[in-house]
């Protein structure tokens, strides 16, 4: 099965695999096609399966069938979802019931692409794993400050990845693990910055879209990873200070070890309550 999104318009092409697999299967969610090329990279060169394909007709071959040392192999597609939480949500979401609708549901959900570091914990061409997915403006402006969605009396703000799979990953690609947040309007100011990080303690890095892509996880009951390599310090707008080059390379470091990682710890997706 092979995910695509191009120009906006999602469109699911191929056929479920002939049998399931024996490892999970791992939908991986990025904004734009740069950082989904940076992804595949890494995935190609991992040992494991064939990885995700763009052929328009693949052929439901869903790869060998384990992991040096007898994990079984993740079968992993790649979906370009559009930048901002509702679109990251909206691809996600489609691309999640068109696989259960072919009986090919998926174990696992990943948020993956650049984004700001918060200085000094995410130094530019650094990597980090969230263990908490947040949004950081769904909420309300007050005269007394920020309220989110949840003191308000409804909604939630925050997704908890599985800890045992975010500290193993981390480790494994020598990745800080902290919270990540999601905002639709990139911090531009010191202000805005000093914010953020008094209202989030031990806040890691911002991008766009891991809060929807949780959120379209969430309604399967789907465990869902937001992997960030930093292109930029999170403060005051400088394109010159901007390493997009570099964080895109760190991407594909990071998913060039990533699939192992899965495999190895696939009972806690088997483990996993869908039901919270």
């Amino acid at each position: 099965m092979v995910v695509q999104v191009q120009e906006g318009l999602g469109r699911l092409t191929g056929t479920a695999p002939r049998t399931r697999p024996p490892g999970p299967r791992v939908l991986i969610a990025t904004a734009v096609p740069a950082e989904r090329d940076a992804v595949a990279s890494g995935l190609s060169a991992s040992s494991g399966p064939t990885g995700p394909s763009s052929d328009s007709e693949p052929s439901g071959d869903s790869g060998p069938s384990g992991l040096p040392g007898g994990d079984p192999a993740p079968v992993v597609d790649l979906l370009v979802a559009g930048v901002g939480p509702a679109a990251a949500a909206a691809a996600t979401g489609r691309a999640l019931a068109l696989a259960a609708a072919a009986d090919a549901p998926y174990d696992l959900v990943v948020s993956a692409g650049i984004g700001g570091g918060f200085q000094p914990g995410a130094p530019v061409g650094s990597l980090v794993v969230a263990d908490a997915v947040t949004a950081a403006d769904l909420g309300a402006e007050t005269p007394d400050g920020f309220l989110p969605v949840t003191d308000l009396g409804f909604g939630r703000v925050t997704h908890l990845p599985p800890p045992a799979l975010v500290s193993a990953l981390a480790a494994a690609i020598g990745a800080a693990a902290g919270p990540v947040l999601t905002v639709s309007t990139v911090t531009g100011s010191a202000a805005r910055a000093d914010a953020l990080r008094a209202r989030h303690p031990g806040v890691l890095a911002e991008a766009m879209e891991g809060f929807g892509v949780a959120e379209a996880a969430a309604l399967y009951g789907l465990p869902v990873l937001e992997v960030r390599a930093v292109s930029n310090p999170v403060g005051p707008r400088d394109r010159d200070a901007w390493r997009i080059g570099a964080a895109l390379a760190a991407l594909t470091g990071a998913f060039g070890k990533f699939t192992p990682v899965i495999g190895k710890h696939a009972p806690v997706l088997e483990s996993w309550n869908r039901h919270d």
